[in-house]
């Protein structure tokens, strides 16, 4: 399995990035799907989240989100994106994807991470 991270880089605040999680050996539509982040001297934290439950996708966010991002999913890419739109510096992070085939499961994987920064 292998989840491949992608789309990070500089970006001033208030911009927008748009990553994209590329996965292999899984079928990302029948996994939940994540994008964490970590910043230097902070814990891990859940950015989006990604469920489905009789075809229907649900998805949730951390509190520090605010409406600024959307996960999404691409079945036909078997691909999970997350737009970010006005990005502020304390975004500034590496954002990895993670997959499991259901939140809490010890089974789970994770991706190589792409950093995100935002600076003026």
């Amino acid at each position: 399995v292998q989840l491949q991270a992608s789309g990070g880089g500089l970006v001033q605040p208030g911009g927008s990035l748009r990553l994209s999680c590329a996965a292999t050996g899984i079928v990302a539509s029948d996994n939940y799907m994540a994008w964490y982040r970590q910043s230097p001297g902070k814990k891990r934290e859940m950015v989006a989240e990604v469920t489905s439950s009789w075809g229907t996708n649900s998805a949730n966010y951390g509190d520090f989100v605010k409406g600024r991002f959307t996960i999404s999913r691409d079945n036909a890419k078997n691909t999970i994106s997350l737009q970010m739109t006005s990005l502020k510096p304390e975004d500034t992070a590496v954002y990895y994807c993670y997959a499991a085939p259901f939140l809490g499961s010890s089974r789970y994987y994770w991706g190589q991470g792409t950093l995100v920064t935002v600076s003026s």
